[in-house]
């Protein structure tokens, strides 16, 4: 049997019909034993914007190790108090000081210690600290408890800020993967000094759809300029991600490698 730890790393989910191909497929990948541990990016998981309490703990009942967000992360009302108590869930770790929440957490598993960080980018986002000199202090601060497998989700627009980061931290991390953009890259590989890396992780939605919303609204509102409201699209329903196999001793990944399932329609938004 083999030492290596199968991480899945699931793209942002969007909305109940992600939530329900999130619950469906990652508790059978769990039951077969194809993965040990799972991060999901949730940060749209309430109606396309933000989390909350008890979405949060939908999502952890049904397989989620850690959840990650990004720039929704405040979109819900009271979700603060939920997010000083639940370290599983993080916020990006390089939010202003003082932010509510947790940025980075660790966690012991049977195969070993594992760090995850969360980070959003700068490039065409809200202001935010330095996600590299935030991700320097974790591992300085934390290097006598951190995990020797650690894994970074860079919630970012800018496919250059992801490129870099991931080889600015490369072999010091387990892993950097994007989020944010919905759209599933096709770059995912292994970088010279052993971190694994893809730009974007996709999305765990509706793909009939733009990014997770219902195509009649998005269009209006490219063609008139008016505001409206995104309404969660349905159809054609899939999870997108990665496993990553990481050796627990050395904290290196071994591979890396997209997957998509798809899943029948879903049922309300």
């Amino acid at each position: 049997m083999s030492n290596l730890l199968r991480i899945l790393m699931v793209g942002d989910i969007v909305g109940s019909p992600g939530r329900m191909a999130f619950a469906r497929t990652v508790t059978r990948m769990k039951q077969a034993g194809e993965v040990d541990f799972a991060v999901v990016n949730a940060e749209n998981a309430a109606g396309g914007k933000g989390l909350t309490a008890a979405l949060g703990e939908e999502i952890l009942a049904a397989g989620a190790d850690i959840i990650t967000l990004g720039d929704h992360t405040w979109d819900q009302k009271g979700f603060q108090p939920y997010l000083e108590k639940e370290t599983r869930v993080l916020r990006p770790a390089n939010f202003a000081p003082g932010c509510p929440g947790h940025g980075h957490v660790t966690v012991d598993t049977d195969k070993g210690r594992i760090t995850v960080i969360n980070l959003v980018g700068r490039v065409f986002m809200q202001p935010a600290d330095c996600p590299f000199r935030t991700t320097d202090e974790i591992l300085k601060k934390e290097q006598s408890s951190i995990g020797k497998m650690i894994l970074v989700d860079v919630h970012a627009e800018a496919t250059s800020e992801k490129v870099v980061l991931g080889r600015y931290l490369d072999g010091r991390v387990s892993c950097v993967v994007g989020t944010h953009t919905h759209v599933q890259t096709s770059d995912n590989r292994i970088l010279p000094k052993g971190t694994a890396y893809i730009t974007d992780l996709g999305m765990t939605g509706a793909r009939d759809s733009a990014i997770g919303r219902d195509l009649e609204t998005i269009t209006a509102r490219f063609l008139t300029g008016m505001p409206n409201k995104f309404i969660v699209a349905t159809d054609d329903v899939m999870l997108e991600g990665v496993i990553v196999e990481v050796d627990p001793a050395t904290g290196k990944a071994a591979g890396i490698k997209r997957i998509r399932q798809e899943l029948p329609a879903a049922g309300s938004k």
